[in-house]
């Protein structure tokens, strides 16, 4: 354990963790902020606290299968979806009257933190991995450390979305910016983006005008259903 200390290699590798872990945060503190602005305080708590810790936990378990899952044809188009799906429902007001279904809200907070999380990470642990060189206690040590900021974060943009709305919508944008990326870089769809260097650029714009077009009319259809329920 000394000599592990005293190596100024697993020094600078878990700086160098906790560095790219802190620049890929922001898309976690974006997913956790919108995923729980519509909770009560004391629940918004234990979620970003369950979501944050899940996201730990996940993604040092990712870095040992990422490389491999990246291969695979059209996982990475099936995590686009995903995403985009994922934005949409984050643009959709919920019923703020339903107390009954609190521990359903609390838990589906949940689920999308962790299921965001899990299709955003998948590239970005391979940096962490790289950064590693194999050691995962090391690498999970780094992804602690970085737990209170992406808590912080959290917190931070939740009070912005309360004060300034449009992040919601900025915020959706982004899951579908990284969705078109997603697919972009997947191993089926390389050999015709080859041939169309302009969907590298075009389909995450397209992500982004998917989400929040389909996620406002979404929105303006259900608004007067909950405007006669309250």
């Amino acid at each position: 354990m000394l000599a592990t200390l005293s190596d100024s290699t697993m020094w600078v590798a878990l700086f160098q963790i906790v560095i790219i872990n802190i620049l890929l945060s922001g898309d976690n503190a974006v997913i956790i902020a919108l995923a729980c602005r519509s909770l009560p305080p004391k629940d918004q708590r234990n979620a970003f606290l369950i979501g944050t810790v899940a996201i730990v936990l996940l993604m040092t378990g990712l870095t040992a299968i990422a490389s491999y899952l990246l291969t695979i044809p059209y996982v990475e188009v099936v995590g686009a979806i995903l995403l985009l799906w994922i934005g949409i429902k984050l643009l959709i007001p919920e019923d703020e009257n339903a107390e009954l279904n609190a521990s359903d809200n609390f838990w589906g907070a949940v689920k999308t933190i962790i299921i965001a999380d899990i299709v955003m990470s998948l590239d970005n642990v391979l940096g962490m991995a790289g950064a590693a060189n194999g050691h995962m206690g090391l690498l999970f040590v780094g992804m602690v450390i970085t737990i209170p900021l992406i808590l912080f974060g959290s917190a931070m943009l939740m009070r912005l979305m309360e004060r300034f709305p449009i992040i919601v919508t900025l915020g959706a944008g982004l899951l579908g910016y990284v969705a078109g990326e997603m697919a972009v870089e997947d191993p089926a769809l390389k050999g015709f983006i080859a041939n169309a260097h302009y969907l590298e650029i075009a389909l995450p714009i397209l992500g982004v005008l998917i989400v929040i077009g389909f996620g406002k009319l979404l929105a303006a259809r259900q608004a007067p259903a909950l405007s006669t329920e309250a």
